[in-house]
């Protein structure tokens, strides 16, 4: 058995190979390109090593050369950063090849605790990269709609009253045909009904009227070159929102698309309160490979639903997992919260556990695991969820525990 650790850098990655008894075998560095993959499993044929003994480690799970290994037929182990920091040598000594060296030592050690990552179907893949861009769409979305906000209050407040939501299509479409509170001193109430109209509003004449009213009352004076300068920059916010707001909109389009062609859809779309967006995103964190987990609580842990024990002298508290996936974690959490308006049982369970004294992110973290469970016999049975039958099987249980 060969253990190779790799310290990947966007230009160069440096590899060190120890044997089984910690002595370096090699140690070399690749570029980051296709020769550079090519020219690692040509050095690793000169030293007789194969992908049936060679075991890879390296502190991410993904990217182009991660894939690229996994392609070639190598068992890739990711290994957590901050683990690995903790290891380092009391002296702070840090080099790529110290590090690399550091990766393959940590390999050879706890190799029987770690788990290899494996290729997802090109399906699952898919909708896991779609879904997570879309988190980071809806990120960049909530950043634009402050800055708006906050430019608004500065020269023209009272656009912030026309309508419920500012990232959407109508109120965006809206600001950039009337962008500051002059350029309705003129509109009549049947120019905006026609505006209104053509962006879709589904009460034209009573927000026509609202708006008027709104735009009519006493304001505050806002000097000239403040009006302008914040008009501009309203203007470039408004444009930025307007792409990002559509192409949300496309991009639940591809993942619904998506989702729909899987066999599990069915299961998690049945989750109470999951929703368009989050059953795909549940499905693509979750995957479909039924030998990967040996029981619920390998979800949780990866998941970070399960919380960790810490005890020192008096102090025991059990705290939050923060070694896991966090996109998982995130779309769990959703759900959980989301389940409460729409579940009974998960209303009830929740609004328990606040009244035992535990915060809403600890309440929601409890629930969400016990989701977990749920979902994991769901998954493993190919059955869909059925309140009636969950809480026919629950009070069975208390029953036989009473």
């Amino acid at each position: 058995m060969y253990f190779i650790g790799i310290d990947w850098a966007d230009e160069k990655h440096t590899i060190v190979i120890l044997d089984e008894s910690s002595i370096e075998i090699a140690s070399f560095e690749i570029p980051h390109s296709y020769d550079g993959i090519i020219e690692f499993v040509e050095r690793l044929k000169q030293l007789s090593i194969g992908t049936e003994n060679a075991y890879c480690f390296i502190e991410t799970s993904r990217g182009l050369l991660v894939s690229a290994l996994l392609q070639q037929g190598f068992k890739v182990y990711p290994l957590n950063p901050k683990f690995v920091d903790r290891q380092r040598r009391p002296s702070g000594a840090k080099t790529d090849f110290i590090d690399a060296r550091l990766l393959a030592d940590i390999g050879r050690k706890d190799l029987p605790n770690l788990r290899s990552l494996k290729m997802s179907s090109d399906l699952i893949e898919e909708l896991r990269l779609l879904t997570r861009d879309q988190e980071g769409l809806i990120h960049a979305q909530t950043r634009l709609t402050n800055q708006l906000i906050a430019c608004l209050k500065e020269f023209f407040p009272a656009a912030l009253r026309f309508f419920n939501r500012i990232p959407q299509l109508c109120t965006l479409k809206f600001l950039q045909l009337y962008p500051s509170s002059e350029s309705l001193v003129n509109a009549s109430k049947e120019e905006l009904i026609a505006i209104l109209i053509s962006l879709r509003h589904k009460s034209p004449d009573s927000k026509a009227r609202e708006i008027l009213e709104i735009a009519q009352q006493p304001k505050i004076y806002v000097p000239q070159a403040t009006a302008k300068a914040k008009a501009r920059l309203a203007s470039v916010l408004i444009k930025q929102l307007l792409i990002i707001v559509e192409e949300l909109d496309n991009y639940d389009k591809a993942i619904l698309k998506l989702f729909k062609q899987h066999n599990d859809s069915e299961i998690f779309a049945s989750l109470p309160g999951a929703g368009k967006r989050l059953a795909p995103k549940l499905l693509a964190e979750w995957g479909d490979d039924r030998s990967l987990y040996d029981s619920s609580s390998s979800i949780q842990a990866l998941a970070g639903t399960s919380p960790v024990a810490f005890q020192s002298g008096k102090y025991n508290k059990a705290r939050r997992r923060t070694s896991c996936v966090k996109p998982f974690r995130n779309a769990l959490h959703e759900f959980a919260w989301c389940s409460v308006r729409w579940e009974p049982w998960a209303k009830e369970y929740y609004y328990r556990k606040r009244k035992e004294g535990k915060s809403h992110h600890v309440a929601i973290r409890s629930l969400a695991n016990n989701w977990v469970r749920i979902i994991y016999a769901l998954w493993r049975k190919e059955e869909k969820y059925d309140s009636a039958v969950f809480t026919t099987s629950q009070k069975k249980h208390f029953q036989k525990t009473a």
